[in-house]
């Protein structure tokens, strides 16, 4: 590690403050990624802005059929929550699915989005529930937040104050998982709602994507069977040592039928 100063404000404009005043400051979250990041010396922040004292970024509410979940909110809490579970349960299930203990008590939403890892499974969710993203400075819808690999439509010193998810009236999360890392080789969110049917796929390409073929079937008939024809194209899907691109298109309809199946 090397020489930074460490800042732990207690309100959101103490911490934009802080930010603002910074060379290249960057706000911590859970830390699940940016310390590691850092101790390779692939970040190397003047100074690091810990968001852990912010009371106004934690905390899980519900208002007319829209639950609104803090930046700061654990994946462990959004997993045990009674309102997440009772009313989105694909989202508690995602949630619960995330690494392991330690990942689930120490990550957070507003961390996993903004870094936007191209096999992190908030984004999954996000996309597939027609989230907003609520910032310090404006609204953003999920179509338009998760822009490329590792990238987000955040500007600089932009912080996440919480994501709201309109309520389904059915969802499921199915994720075939890496056994060693546990992000997701490939993680597909299905919803239904009134305003239609979202497939949103997660950890087989550079960012979050939804599969229109899919959704348009689903909407005709919300039933496994009916992605049972459609097959996935491989061309820019990710292929490594863990699975091939085509591999990767197998187990989308894989993922997508189970989520379909499960969905309540």
């Amino acid at each position: 590690m090397y020489e930074f100063d460490y800042h732990k404000p207690v309100d959101v404009a103490g911490a934009l403050e802080t930010s603002g005043g910074s060379d290249d400051g960057l706000f911590l979250a859970g830390g699940q990624t940016i310390i590691t990041v850092m101790k390779q010396r692939l970040a190397m922040p003047s100074d690091v802005i810990d968001l852990n004292a912010i009371d106004d970024l934690c905390g899980i509410r519900v208002k007319e059929d829209v639950i609104s979940i803090g930046a700061m909110c654990r994946h462990a809490d959004v997993a045990s929550h009674s309102d997440v579970r009772r009313l989105i349960p694909g989202l508690a299930d995602l949630a619960g699915k995330i690494g392991d203990p330690h990942v689930r008590n120490r990550g957070t939403l507003g961390g996993s989005i903004a870094n936007n890892d191209p096999a992190a499974d908030y984004p999954a969710a996000v996309v597939a529930l027609g989230a907003t993203v609520h910032t310090n400075l404006r609204d953003i819808a999920a179509g338009d937040f998760f822009t490329d690999l590792f990238e987000t439509a955040l500007k600089d010193s932009e912080l996440i104050i919480r994501v709201t998810f309109p309520v389904p009236e059915k969802s499921a999360y199915e994720k075939i998982l890496n056994p060693a890392s546990r992000f997701a080789m490939v993680g597909v969110f299905v919803s239904q709602s009134v305003a239609g049917v979202r497939v949103a796929v997660t950890g087989a390409g550079p960012c979050v994507f939804q599969l229109p073929e899919m959704e348009d079937a689903l909407m005709r008939s919300f039933s496994a069977s009916a992605l049972e024809k459609i097959s996935i194209n491989p061309g820019g899907l990710n292929s490594d040592l863990h699975g091939s691109a085509e591999y990767r298109a197998h187990l989308i309809g894989v993922a997508a039928r189970r989520a379909v199946t499960n969905a309540c």
